[in-house]
């Protein structure tokens, strides 16, 4: 059995690489990167990939592949069809993806579309598959929360809603057991923590890390985008993380799942535990 990690000199690919090699030999994984100079150290097999260039792309003697979704907002369906078209095409027997819990519709996070059609293009694809919908990354607060905690507000469009977060490290293991599991043919798991928390409970959170009073200050949409511009942040990119908190407020992102546990062993990691390295005072 051979397993291919796409995107593998990235930061999820490569935890996800060290997960699957307490699993399986080295000589079994194959790791497909743009610039394979960044796993010249890898003890598995490192392979040149990349999804805008088709003829770049060797998925031959992989059984099972997982795709890690691009960070190209916007651009990445076709890239990742490509992707999803030569492993099918090499005689990957099952790809597995990284997703996004809820990608219906009806959910206004700007990332939701990409992953719907990428679903949808490899559930039709003609080999087995596993869908990972990862939650948001707990570690993105560590990039917000010093501002947070610096001027004593968080800023937030996330009403009452409550969100479900997961460390990358989580949705490793889980996608690592996936890999090297025989039971998840044709399956899709919310990989996601254990704790739900609002606006209220996050800033109590970084109060309590870091020794200072952070108060929540709810702003709607066009007041909290117009609040990121004026602090520099451009304003369609403002717009885009904007319909994460309406997302929020509207419940897609409050899903609670028992996946990680289920498919590692071990319970996810807490908020507490993820952040308190970074903002303990």
């Amino acid at each position: 059995m051979k397993y291919g990690i796409t995107g593998a000199s990235g930061t999820l690919g490569r935890l996800t690489t060290d997960a699957l090699l307490k699993r399986v030999s080295a000589s079994d994984v194959v790791l497909i990167t743009r610039d394979p100079s960044k796993l010249a150290d890898s003890p598995a097999e490192v392979r040149a990939g990349d999804f805008s260039a088709p003829e770049t792309l060797d998925f031959s003697g992989i059984d099972r592949l997982l795709i890690i979704s691009l960070d190209t907002v916007g651009t990445r369906v076709e890239h990742q069809k490509v992707a999803i078209k030569a492993a099918v095409a090499a005689g990957v027997q099952r790809i597995a993806y990284t997703s996004i819990p809820s990608p219906s519709h009806n959910n206004p996070a700007f990332v939701v579309p990409d992953h719907r059609e990428t679903e949808l293009a490899l559930i039709t694809s003609g080999a087995h598959w596993t869908i990972l919908r990862n939650a948001i990354y707990t570690e993105m607060y560590l990039g917000s929360a010093p501002a947070a905690i610096a001027s004593g507000t968080l800023v937030t469009n996330t009403g009452d809603g409550r969100a479900v977060n997961v460390s990358r490290a989580d949705c490793a293991e889980a996608a690592a057991a996936v890999l090297a599991g025989d039971e998840h043919d044709d399956r899709i798991y919310d990989i996601t923590g254990s704790e739900p928390i609002d606006s209220e409970g996050l800033a109590a959170l970084y109060s309590e890390l870091s020794g200072k009073p952070v108060a929540v200050v709810a702003l709607d949409d066009d007041a909290w985008v117009a609040a990121m511009t004026e602090h520099g942040m451009h304003e369609g990119m403002a717009r885009a993380f904007a319909s994460f908190g309406e997302a929020t407020r509207r419940g897609y992102a409050g899903i609670v799942s028992s996946a990680v546990e289920d498919l590692t062993g071990h319970a996810p990691r807490s908020l507490r535990d993820v952040l308190a390295p970074g903002l303990s005072g």
